[in-house]
């Protein structure tokens, strides 16, 4: 595919009413749809891709932005891209800044009247540049839980896409949660080197079913077909993998990108600076991410103490160890 035809994949939505008292001022509410590109570094259907996607295509839905989008777009396309959507007079541009973290930065401060709210591992930026992390890792420990107690093996796999602190920390907590319950229990770890490669992941999980595992966590898309393969149980990660492998996937570390979303729509209406940390709101206690699972197929037991714990998190009494080191 093209450099242009990658970056002509775009969707234009308007439509009607507003987001909700709690997400915007007034004045903001009563101002025209605020002009919002998604810049995809991955297809949309890939799991992160699709919580920012879906969030963007809601908020236009309801009229609060207009929304335009490329998806499969390189690194060394992705500043060009910014480029493009900050000239085109884009308010606010959502995106990932993993493999362009530098560059980002430079386009932001070339473009100090657009706002940029990235997905990225570092910090931010000026007056303009935003950051969020992918803290869904709350979940993620639930779900240890969980798969702790269901091992018959002693043994769970997780399958991660690249190394860096966001998907350490999830993986960590996958398996600080099972062995919170089962300190017997081992952890597999593996890494596709990608952020989308299905098959990939696929083969990863198969890898580490031959070598015990009987619980796989899937950070990638993928995993869960290796499970199902062997017909063992696997948790997903971001969205509710559970519809589409009703048999296989029994619990999901969610992520909801909504309320991220929300509070920079806030801040750009009201003039006031990006350049800061939205990841606070992704997490459990601010209602951004949480763990759903079929009831029943861990013990009656095991969903209790889970429940308990969960409890916990969202009142701010327990918190689930964030180590962003890779997993060994």
């Amino acid at each position: 595919m093209t450099n242009e035809i990658m970056l002509s994949r775009r969707a234009v939505i308007a439509s009607g009413i507003a987001l909700g008292v709690s997400a915007l001022a007034p004045a903001a509410r009563a101002a025209a749809p605020l002009k919002v590109a998604g810049i995809h570094a991955s297809p949309v259907e890939n799991a992160w891709n699709s919580c920012l996607h879906k969030a963007l295509q809601d908020a236009a839905k309801e009229g609060v932005i207009e929304y335009v989008f490329s998806e499969g777009v390189s690194g060394t396309d992705y500043p060009r891209a910014m480029r493009e959507y900050a000239e085109q007079g884009n308010k606010l541009i959502i995106g990932e800044a993993y493999a362009v973290e530098k560059e980002a930065r430079q386009v932001a401060a070339d473009y100090p009247d657009t706002a940029f709210v990235l997905g990225s591992s570092g910090e931010a930026a000026g007056s303009n540049f935003g950051v969020f992390g992918t803290w869904n890792y709350d979940g993620a420990y639930l779900a240890g839980m969980l798969a702790g107690k269901m091992t018959k093996s002693n043994v769970v796999g997780s399958v991660g896409a690249i190394p860096i602190p966001e998907v350490n920390m999830l993986i960590n907590a996958f398996g600080a949660g099972a062995k919170a319950v089962n300190p017997d229990c081992k952890h597999l770890v593996s890494f596709i080197g990608t952020f989308f490669d299905p098959p990939k992941a696929r083969e990863a999980g198969l890898a580490q079913i031959d070598a015990g595992a009987d619980v796989l966590f899937g950070e990638r898309i993928g995993t869960a077909d290796a499970a199902k393969e062997r017909h063992i149980k696997s948790v997903g990660s971001l969205i509710d993998y559970t519809p589409r492998y009703p048999d296989t996937v029994f619990a999901n570390a969610m992520w909801y990108f909504r309320p991220i979303l929300n509070a920079a729509i806030a801040d750009v209406a009201a003039g006031k600076p990006v350049g800061r940390s939205y990841t606070a709101y992704g997490l459990m206690k601010e209602g951004g991410s949480d763990i759903v699972y079929v009831k029943g197929v861990a013990s009656s037991d095991a969903e209790a103490a889970m429940e308990k714990v969960r409890a916990d998190i969202k009142a701010g009494t327990f918190e689930v160890p964030k180590v962003m080191d890779q997993p060994k």
